[in-house]
Parts: structure tokens; sequence; C-alpha cells
């Protein structure tokens, strides 16, 4: 391997999307990653196989069964020669395989274990997926039109982000040169991504409400129809609003605090001056201007215009990691068979 990670080594046990998200993309930047496998493998490997190459390319894979004495052997003899083990279980699995700091410390007291779990360690196993945790933090009710039920995202925002914040635990606790245990829960990240959200409730007791994907704060910023498409707009400050409203032909609204005091009113007059043109013509003619606009694309069409982001990872076209530093570039590997690399 090589990379900026080159040489670091991590064990990944665990299903499906955050987990394996955190590695991969630690896997992209040169660590040496090894999935332990149970005996039927990661659950995502029932999904499909371009969905389990797009969590776990590039990665080995060891089966091991973690409930029988051989396995656990198999554990601590890895755990051994590991930099890191990231879990992603629920609470009383993390405890029963002995994947803890705690357990394993014995065999490696520099290693450094993450435990990435739905609610936290501490908080029992009701199930977490995704969707489950956008509900009960709060991110389900800020999401559709405020006439309407609330809504979810279309991809697993609280998996994705769960996983990148892992990621960085576990290198932070592997910087500081000391092996310990790193916690993260979905419910936790979700909660720490409301931010301004939270603190206007917090300090301001002003209770977020759902806009229909638009910006609390500012205004206009949202989703626009037009005569074909929607165009997102998203008007920051008084200068991108200057240059947009000469280009739309609309007077007045002159600053941040007049618009957010009319926003039902200029959202109707801006809604109506869109109407006049595509969102692709709008995008065209904004772009030029540096004013925040983009037309809504479909995901193959945002993928047509991003080839310099899909990669090839052995027989898989995947998008690559989207973090790019200066001399790496990385080799996407395939992800691995089932006990490729080992199985008990």
């Amino acid at each position: 391997m090589s990379g900026p990670l080159a040489g670091l080594r991590i064990l990944e046990v665990g299903h499906i999307l955050a987990g394996p998200y955190a590695t991969m993309l630690l896997a992209d930047l040169g660590a040496e990653v090894t999935k332990l496998e149970p005996p039927g493998g990661d659950l995502s490997r029932q999904v499909s196989a371009a969905y389990f190459a797009s969590l776990n390319r590039g990665k080995r894979s060891v089966r091991v069964d973690l409930a029988s004495d051989e396995g656990q052997a198999r554990l601590h003899e890895l755990v051994r020669g590991a930099d890191a083990l990231l879990v992603n279980l629920k609470p009383s699995a993390v405890r029963r395989y002995g994947l803890t700091y705690e357990a394993l410390k014995a065999w490696n007291e520099r290693l450094v274990c993450v435990a990435l779990t739905g609610w936290g360690m501490d908080a029992g196993d009701d199930p977490a997926f995704d969707y489950v945790v956008q509900a009960a933090t709060g991110i389900a009710s800020l999401t559709g039109d405020p006439n309407g039920p609330p809504q979810l995202p279309g991809y697993s925002s609280a998996d994705n982000s769960a996983g990148l914040t892992a990621a960085l635990g576990l290198l932070a606790q592997v910087v500081s040169g000391k092996g310990g245990q790193v916690e993260v829960s979905l419910r936790d990240v979700m909660l720490s991504q409301l931010n301004y959200h939270a603190s206007a409730w917090l300090n301001e007791g002003r209770p977020p409400r759902r806009l229909g994907g638009a910006h609390a704060y500012y205004v206009p910023a949202q989703l626009f129809p037009t005569a074909d498409g929607h165009l997102s707009l998203f008007i920051t400050h008084d200068g991108f609003w200057h240059t947009f409203a000469t280009e739309a032909g609309i007077e007045g609204y002159a600053t941040m605090a007049e618009r957010a005091e009319k926003r039902d009113e200029l959202i109707a007059v801006v809604t109506k001056a869109l109407a006049t043109d595509t969102a692709t013509s709008w995008e065209s003619r904004l772009r030029p201007l540096r004013v925040p606009a983009r037309a809504v694309r479909t995901v193959p069409e945002a993928l047509a215009g991003a080839a310099d982001a899909v990669i090839e990872a052995g027989p898989y076209r995947l998008v690559g990691s989207p973090i790019r530093m200066a001399g790496h570039e990385p080799a996407y590997g395939p992800p691995p068979r089932l006990g490729e690399h080992g199985a008990m």
C-alpha cells in the first residue's frame, strides 16, 4: 500500500454501511484494512455485489467466527499486529465478542478501538438504522414541505456522517500515540449536525420549523420551479442578492434582514421571475456572475458531469475518495471475496 496512511493496519468488524464506509475512506488513503467477517459474511454482500463494492473496495477479508474459541484466538493474533480496530455492531455484541480496548489491551496496549453504535455504548441495543436515527434526532422533522409530512433524504446521511466521524476519531487517537477507546454514535453525530438549529432553540428558545428545504436564515436559499426543471438558488449575502436581482429584473429587498422579514413575499416574487426561463438556462446565466445557483440533476446526470470522480476498482466503477492530496493517487483495489485472505 502507498499513501499518507501507508503502514497503518486497521481491523474492521461490522455490517452494511457506517463502519465499512469509515474504513474504506482510510483504505483509500493507504491504510491496510482487514475485514473480520462472520461465516456468512458482511450482510451487505446479500444486498448486491455493487452495493458491497461501494463500501469495501481495496480491503482484505478474513472469515472468522468470533463466537468460537478459535475465532477469539484468531482475533487476538490479528490484534497483536494492528494499530486500530473499528467495530460497527450493537453494544452487547461489541462486549460479547470482546471488541473493546479493555478486553484487548492485554494483546496490544497501543491498540485504538473505535465503537460505532446507534445510540451509544451505554444506551442499550435498540435498533438504530439510519432512517430511525434521523427521525429520533429531529432531522426528519426539518425535511419536507411545511404543509406536508416530514420526509427523509434519498441517501443514508446518518450512516455516512457517522462513518466520516468515526474515521476522524480513529485517526485522532492514533495521532495521540496512545491506545484507547473511542466511541461514536449515530445519534450524537446527527445531533451535532443540527448545529445552528439546535443553538437557536437552546439559546433563543426558537424552535426550528420545516421550510420545504429552504434555509432557516438565508432568503432566498432553496429550490425553485422554473419553466423547465428546478433551480437551487442560495443567496447568502447582499452582494449575491444585488447581482441576482439585477439579472432577474427584481427591485427592492436590498438587505438580508428585509429579505428574512418578508420571506413569503420575496419567495413569491423570485418564483415568478424564475418561471420565465428554464433551470439550465438560469444556471448558464448566473454562473458567470458567480451567483450560487445550479439546476437540479438526476444522479445519472450528476455522475455524467463528474467523470473525474468516477474510478475503477477491479470490475466495478465507483465514486472515488472525496479526499484529494498532493502527491497521492489512491490505488483502488477490488472488494475482497469472503475469506479471501484467511478463514477459520
